[in-house]
């Protein structure tokens, strides 16, 4: 049987319900006596808290309980990527001391979200206010205040990657081109916001949850609170969007299971809109201080990178990770004699960082890819011309770099080519200036295999779970531990499992996001691999499901099973459609243990482990035509063009969508979303995400290249298109504004930065 459904745009199954009305998110739970939370947060960035009065709000009329960091001196989280010397591995849910505004200090619980509202208004907090360490280049330097005064620093981690020999091989180069580059904290925003329902009864804890990781925060929330893992059941449902935000538990979401726990009935929370910029993990915020170094013929000879991240108040359950990721993709898809990237994560008093879809990606491509086009303009090379030139080849892969990735396979400079000649930028004379910008890199996905998180200071595994089942009437489950965000897996799934099993897709149901019905995922839906990962442990199951019904069949047709095929809903002879079997009967033989060959079990299903051999390595080359108003700095994105390689295509218009969605995204990277504190840690908390205004048409034109590690071939997808987009357009910036080049290193390129940075060009 050919591909009746894999490689085809199947229509997203998950829409039918989104787009009428009739989804499962946390905020539509109901549960019989249902009481509400609300988190009271610190107003300051640094200091103590010396008391909480709460009796005021014990006297709003409806409060049921109020928690303070005395009743919960033990609920503590995990992190789970250590850094090299991380001298913390977890932190308090509810903290006495303060490190960041924002940070919870209390819980109110009442019988409605109004009077929680109500009551947390008047809870009495005494501070102790300190001096905050705001910037981690200004947290770093002598006599800063120290969030943690044990350490005698502000510094998590030091640790360096790639060659030690790296700065012998710049200086002695004969070109280098340095440049330091500073990417803003943003963050993620979901059209769903954080939430959950906890409800604790006859020693179980049910947790409805909007997560990306359900068995991961079941985990985190069992050893939380001294349960054994089956006393606490997660689930997801439908969740609406996740970015890397809800990857893992948080504090708030603990402290509303602990409300349920001492109170006996269920209780709902949902972060409110003007707490997401504070509570919600950040991302992105780092200073790249970096130099190229080229030889005569502009082959690249070196390039160091010193890697300086805030990590805001605490190590997040992702900690520095996001560093060590930029780190391990700075080199791209290019040949380098020498690299290395020092990493260097530092605590402040803001929200602490953690997972934003491309994670550490987007912020080493602004930097090389800038770097490429800054040496292509002062050495006089065509800036496609110098990416080809160094760029590896189809027939130098598998390649190692020279901060250890095994890159699997693709054509790189294929990619290159295709995007020059999709490129058309606008030809008009309105009075702004116009410029093309070019980005290559390559993406790491399908995280794992387990022993190498292990290796790299991650406590999780990277395998994925898939239970494989036909039912007697023929009609196909599929249970995996991976979790439907919006990315359409859910779809993915059924296709795979429609074309390896035989059966139409509409007998096709997908189970997902509920630990009490799905395997065993340490990870989830993060970091591009729930199809490569997930999917690859669904091909398997589906090739055991497979043969047994063809050994089945053979019994029956007494037919050697080479001789068989499974099609149109039978298993045949091939040659003799009247020598067959329909599949209804089959499995309803299988399940009764019916004339069944020796040594075959009864029941039709398969439960299938896969841990990949590698990471897979997807790929692109984007492009971004920009216009740019001298009077007043404002940027126009005019057209968008991306070639993107994420091997076998399982359903390509959710891969185009999964593609646009994030170029859209990190044009806000690009131009216009930042978080910023003042002095003394207090957030500015206007955030301006894209508008369709700002987004312009993306074309999308997709290559295929499979994965040698991947059953099926599939490369992951979900964050390729926000990698690309911030070097993209920042290198196009620059083209139309020759005259300020070197100086277009930060982002976003807000009107009012680039109008500052036009008006204090040099002279001459």
């Amino acid at each position: 049987m050919g591909d009746a459904y894999v490689g085809k745009s199947t229509p997203r199954r998950e829409d039918a319900r989104l787009l009428t009305g009739r989804s499962r998110y946390v905020a539509g739970v109901r549960l019989p006596g249902m009481a509400y939370a609300y988190v009271v947060r610190s107003p300051i960035a640094h200091g103590r808290l010396l008391g909480c009065d709460a009796k005021a709000a014990w006297a709003v009329e409806g409060v049921l309980d109020v928690i303070t960091p005395g009743d919960a001196t033990d609920l503590f989280l995990p992190c789970v990527s250590l850094a090299p010397g991380q001298c913390i591995a977890s932190y308090r849910a509810l903290d006495d001391a303060i490190r960041y505004a924002g940070q919870p200090l209390a819980v109110v619980v009442a019988r409605t979200p109004e009077a929680a509202r109500d009551a947390a208004d008047v809870v009495d907090l005494e501070l102790e206010e300190l001096p905050p360490a705001i910037g981690a280049e200004r947290a770093m330097l002598d006599g800063a205040p120290l969030l943690y005064p044990d350490w005698g620093t502000n510094v998590l981690t030091d640790f360096t990657l790639g060659d030690a020999d790296c700065a012998a091989a710049l200086e002695g180069a004969e070109h280098v081109v340095e440049m330091t580059f500073r990417t803003a904290r943003i963050s993620p925003h979901p059209m769903e916001p954080r939430g959950v329902v906890a409800s604790y009864a006859d020693d179980e804890l049910t947790v409805h949850i909007s997560s990306q990781s359900p068995h991961h925060v079941r985990e985190h929330l069992a050893d939380a609170f001294g349960f054994v893992h089956d006393q606490v059941r997660v689930i997801t449902r439908d969740v609406g969007g996740g970015f890397g935000g809800k990857e893992h538990v948080y504090p708030d979401e603990a402290l509303v299971c602990l409300a349920s726990i001492r109170l006996g009935r269920p209780v709902s929370w949902t972060e409110s809109p003007g707490d997401r910029l504070v509570a919600t993990l950040s991302a992105r915020a780092a200073t790249h201080r970096a130099r190229l170094a080229l030889d005569g013929d502009g082959r690249f000879v070196a390039m160091y990178v010193d890697v300086i991240g805030d990590l805001g108040a605490h190590p997040s359950n992702t900690g520095a990770a996001t560093l060590a990721v930029t780190a391990t993709l700075v080199p791209g898809p290019y040949r380098f004699d020498r690299a290395a990237v020092r990493v260097r994560g530092i605590v402040t008093n803001t929200t602490p960082i953690g997972s934003y879809r491309g994670f550490g990606q987007p912020e080493g491509t602004l930097t090389r890819e800038r770097l490429i086009d800054e040496a292509a303009r002062r050495l006089g090379i065509d800036r496609i011309e110098l990416r080809l030139r160094n760029m590896l080849r189809p027939d130098e892969l598998p390649y190692t770099t020279r901060v250890y990735q095994h890159y699997d396979s693709g054509d790189y400079p294929l990619a290159l080519r295709t995007l020059r000649d999709l490129v058309t930028p606008v030809q008009t004379d309105d009075g702004r200036r116009r410029g093309v910008g070019y980005s290559c890199h390559v993406e790491t996905t399908g995280l794992g295999p387990s022993m190498e998180m292990k290796d790299a200071g991650m406590l999780a595994g990277g395998y994925e779970t898939a239970v494989l089942r036909m039912e007697p009437d023929a009609s196909v489950v599929v249970s995996a531990g991976v979790s439907g965000i919006g990315q359409g897996i859910e779809t993915a799934l059924a296709q795979l499992a429609a074309d390896r099993v035989g059966v139409p897709i509409e007998r096709v149901r997908v189970v997902l996001g509920d630990t009490a019905a799905t395997p065993y995922s340490s990870l989830g839906s993060i970091a591009s691999r729930s199809l490569a990962v997930g999917g690859g442990a669904l091909i398997e199951a589906a090739a055991r499901l497979r043969d047994k019904l063809v050994a089945i069949a053979a019994h029956r047709l007494e037919a050697a099973p080479a001789d068989l095929e499974l099609a149109e809903g039978v298993v045949r002879v091939k040659g003799d459609p009247r020598a067959s079997v329909p599949l209804r009967e089959l499995a309803t033989s299988a399940w009764r243990g019916w004339d069944l060959p020796d040594g075959v079990t009864p029941g039709l299903e398969e439960r299938v482990s896969y841990d990949p051999a590698g990471y897979t390595f997807a790929y692109g080359a984007h492009a971004a035509a920009v216009a740019v108003d001298p009077e007043t700095g404002a940027v126009e994105v005019e057209g968008y063009w991306v070639v993107n390689d994420a091997g076998v295509l399982v359903n390509p218009a959710v891969v185009t969508g999964q593609i646009q969605g994030g170029v859209a995204q990190s044009i806000g990277m690009a131009l216009t979303e930042e978080i910023v504190y003042t002095d003394d840690g207090q957030p500015i908390t206007d955030y301006f995400p894209p508008t369709a205004r700002e987004v312009p048409d993306i074309k999308v034109v997709m290559l295929q290249t499979p994965s040698p590690h991947t059953p099926g071939g599939m490369k992951g997808v979900g964050e390729a298109g926000t990698i690309g987009p911030p070097a993209a357009i920042a290198n196009a910036v620059a083209a139309a504004l020759p005259e300020i080049s070197e100086r277009i290193t930060d982002v976003p390129l807000t009107p009012s930065a680039l109008w500052s940075l036009l008006q204090t060009r040099p002279s001459g």
